[in-house]
C-alpha cells in the first residue's frame, strides 16, 4: 500500500496533505488540469433501492426524482426554519445515489438520512472503502484517473453555471465560477494507491481551497454556521430548486427570496498582504469600530494573492471599507460583492392603497 504521504515534499494537516513543499505552483498545475488532490476531507455515503431519487427528492432541497445517470448536482437539508444543517454533492449511476460530504458532515447526515427511511424502499451506507480524488477540467489529470479507475463515476460541480430550477443573487458576468470545473472520482483504494505510486503531478488541499474560493464556491465545512440561509452565500445557485415540490424549509427559502432579504451576505475580500498574515476562519470583519462579520476561508491564490471569503451583515454598504483583525493584526480588504445587499425580493407584489376608517355616522 502506498499512501500520497510518500511523495515527495508532502506536509499534511488535521484534514489531510496540505501541500507538497510548493502550494502556489500546485494551484497552477491544478488549474491547469495537470495534477490531482487526494480529497481525504471528504467522505462518501451511498443510497440503494429503488425508491432512493424520489425519496431524496422529497427531503432535500434539489429536484432529484429524474436525475439523470452520470449528472452531478447538489443538495440541501433544511431545518424547518429554512437554516442549512446538511450538503452533499449527488451524482447517480443508475443503481446508486452518491453522496459526496465534507468529513465532519458525513456521520450527521447519515444519521439524518436513517432516521427518514420509515417504508421507502431505501439503504443509507457509509463508503469507508473508497476514496475522492479530484481535479479540474478533463484534461491529463482526468485521463490519469480513468487509466487506473476505468469503472469510477465522476461527479461534475454544477457550480460552474446556474442550474435549472436556480436563482443567481450575483450581479457579475461572467461569474468567477463559470470556468471552474471542478471534479471529484469515486475510486476504490487500491486505485488511490496507484496513483499515489504513479508520477501523475499532486495538488494539496491548499492548493484546492484557494480555488475554490477565488471561485466563489460555498462549502459546508466553512460557510455554513448554525444561522445559515442558502440565499446567504448564493447556494440557490446550485443547491436549491425553487419550483420543485414540498421539502422542510421550503417556505422559509421562499418568503425569503420571493418577499424578504437574507439578513447576511457573503463577500470576496482582496487582503492587504504587507504583513504576511493570512487570516483564519472565525476572524473578525471590521467596519470601522463595528464587528460586521466573520472570515470563513481564507488562502493565498497565485494570481490573486491574499484571499478571503467572508459572511457580512447585510447593512454593510457595497463600497464600505472593511478589516479583518488576525493575530493582532489589522489587515485593510476590500470588498467585492457576491450576494448584494438587496438580494431577493424578487417577486412583484402590487402595493394596495390604503383604505381610509369610515368616519362614525352623527
Amino acid at each position: 500500500m502506498t499512501d500520497f504521504t510518500s511523495r515527495p515534499g508532502a506536509v499534511s494537516g488535521d484534514a489531510g496533505i496540505l501541500h507538497y513543499g510548493n502550494p502556489l505552483g500546485e494551484q497552477r498545475r491544478l488549474a491547469d488540469g495537470d495534477a490531482i488532490v487526494d480529497r481525504t476531507d471528504r467522505r462518501v455515503l451511498s443510497v440503494t433501492g429503488p425508491d432512493r431519487l424520489t425519496w431524496l427528492d422529497s427531503i432535500a432541497s434539489q429536484a432529484l426524482a429524474a436525475l439523470e445517470p452520470g449528472r452531478g448536482t447538489e443538495l440541501l437539508i433544511l431545518d424547518p426554519n429554512g437554516r442549512v444543517e446538511h450538503a452533499a454533492s449527488v451524482v447517480d449511476d443508475g443503481e446508486t445515489t452518491w453522496l459526496i460530504v465534507d468529513e465532519g458532515d458525513a456521520p450527521g447526515l447519515g444519521a439524518w438520512l436513517r432516521r427518514m427511511v420509515f417504508r421507502s424502499r431505501v439503504e443509507v451506507r457509509d463508503e469507508p472503502d473508497v476514496a475522492i480524488i479530484a481535479f479540474l477540467g478533463d484534461g491529463p489529470a482526468r485521463r490519469a484517473v480513468e487509466d487506473v479507475a476505468p469503472d469510477a463515476f465522476v461527479w461534475a460541480d454544477p457550480w460552474a453555471a446556474v442550474t435549472p430550477g436556480g436563482w443567481q443573487y450575483a450581479a457579475v458576468d461572467p461569474h468567477p465560477g463559470a470556468g471552474f470545473a471542478w471534479r471529484e472520482a469515486i475510486v476504490a483504494q487500491p486505485a488511490r494507491d496507484a496513483l499515489a505510486a504513479g508520477k501523475t503531478p499532486v495538488a494539496g488541499l491548499l492548493a484546492a481551497e484557494a480555488l475554490r474560493i477565488a471561485a466563489w464556491r460555498p462549502r459546508w465545512a466553512n460557510e455554513v454556521d448554525e444561522r445559515s440561509l442558502p440565499h446567504e452565500v448564493d447556494w440557490l445557485r446550485s443547491a436549491v430548486h425553487l419550483s420543485k415540490g414540498c421539502y422542510r424549509g421550503q417556505e422559509t427559502v421562499a418568503k425569503v427570496h420571493n418577499l424578504g432579504h437574507p439578513p447576511r451576505r457573503l463577500v470576496l475580500l482582496h487582503l492587504d498582504g504587507s504583513d504576511s498574515v493570512l487570516p483564519d476562519p472565525g476572524a473578525p470583519v471590521l467596519s470601522g469600530d463595528d464587528t460586521v462579520g466573520a472570515i470563513t476561508s481564507s488562502a493565498l491564490h497565485y494570481e490573486e494573492g491574499p484571499i478571503a471569503l467572508a459572511i457580512i451583515t447585510r447593512r454593510v454598504p457595497d463600497d464600505a471599507p472593511l478589516a479583518v483583525r488576525a493575530d493582532e493584526v489589522l489587515i485593510a480588504a476590500g470588498q467585492e460583492v457576491i450576494v448584494p445587499a438587496d438580494a431577493g425580493a424578487t417577486a412583484s407584489v402590487p402595493r394596495l392603497p390604503r383604505l381610509n376608517r369610515r368616519a362614525p355616522a352623527r
